[in-house]
């Protein structure tokens, strides 16, 4: 059993699901409260040193009791605001660089001088949820999002995901996706084929949700389509099992974030805009994928998406 790590009154928050499955949303709309502090993915493979000082090898990086001492300091630093501006300057190469620090270190700033609850944004600590859990003290929300829709994403950006970044991390492999093997081994020789890789990851990342379920009750797992639907009622309820006021300044900005007003499709050049029609943004993928794609994602993650959606989900 790992060991719980002191941590304040106020615990911090963890954000997570598959990327392109809402976290963004999510985050940014917890992060209306005064009293939280919003930190983007410090597992990202290409997050900025002053945010987490450890670098990363693997896209979804896992941690767990074995390999903690790698990044329990770093990450602990991290939900405390403890910037790293010496690191950040030392790899600064463009203006983007620049204004991204002036950014980071202002959030980190006012975390501390605040005493704000960090709310860790990041979809790449989704296999570790147990470890941000228990030892960093983290309550969890997790994202899921219909697996047609996450699949029709990742085409439309044209993000294939390498296998290998999950494959090649022995840790991940033994504690959760020792069943999924073959299938990783066989996408690996198909790195053209991105509707079956990215089936593939939304199926291991899912099944590894659904496990958590029984085991940690307090973690909040939510629909992104429910989200889209009903954001109101459905933000209050993850608003109240944080502990976060739910004020009608909050509400508003919801409602502004998901109005009909908003483009039905985010711009691929602003993919991160948590601004968007939510009810119409629902049918994208039915647009963007032809009939037969659709029938081959159900085929290749029916044995999970049934956890969570239903035949009236695929129409």
């Amino acid at each position: 059993m790992l060991g719980m790590a002191n941590h304040r009154s106020d615990p911090p928050i963890l954000v997570t699901g598959a990327h392109r499955s809402g976290t963004t949303w999510v985050g940014k709309m917890l992060a209306l409260s005064p009293r939280i502090g919003y930190i983007s993915e410090p597992l990202n493979r290409w997050h900025r040193p002053g945010v987490m000082r450890v670098p990363l090898q693997h896209w979804y990086t896992y941690i767990c009791e074995d390999n903690e001492a790698d990044y329990f300091p770093a990450l602990q630093e991290t939900v405390q605001f403890n910037y790293h501006p010496w690191a950040e300057l030392r790899s600064l190469r463009s203006l983007k660089d620049v204004l991204r620090m002036g950014r980071d270190g202002s959030t980190f700033f006012r975390g501390r001088i605040f005493h704000q609850r960090a709310l860790l944004k990041d979809p790449f600590a989704v296999f570790s949820v147990p470890w941000f859990a228990q030892r960093l003290g983290c309550q969890v929300v997790i994202i899921i999002r219909h697996p047609a829709a996450f699949v029709s994403s990742l085409v439309r950006l044209e993000w294939p995901f390498e296998i290998s970044d999950l494959l090649y991390q022995p840790l991940l492999m033994r504690d959760w996706l020792a069943p999924f093997r073959a299938r990783m081994e066989e996408a690996l020789a198909r790195p053209e084929d991105i509707i079956g890789r990215s089936s593939l990851l939304w199926t291991m990342i899912y099944h590894v949700v659904d496990c958590f379920k029984n085991r940690f009750p307090g973690f909040s797992i939510v629909r992104h389509e429910d989200l889209s639907v009903d954001p109101i009622e459905e933000y209050r309820k993850i608003f109240a099992a944080l502990g976060i006021d739910f004020t009608h300044a909050v509400q508003e900005v919801i409602l502004n974030s998901s109005s009909t007003r908003n483009p039905k499709e985010i711009p691929r050049k602003d993919i991160y805009s948590v601004h968007l029609d939510s009810r119409a943004n629902l049918d994208n993928w039915k647009n963007r994928l032809d009939q037969w794609e659709i029938d081959r994602i159900r085929e290749l993650t029916q044995e999970v998406a049934g956890l969570y959606y239903d035949d009236s989900d695929w129409e």
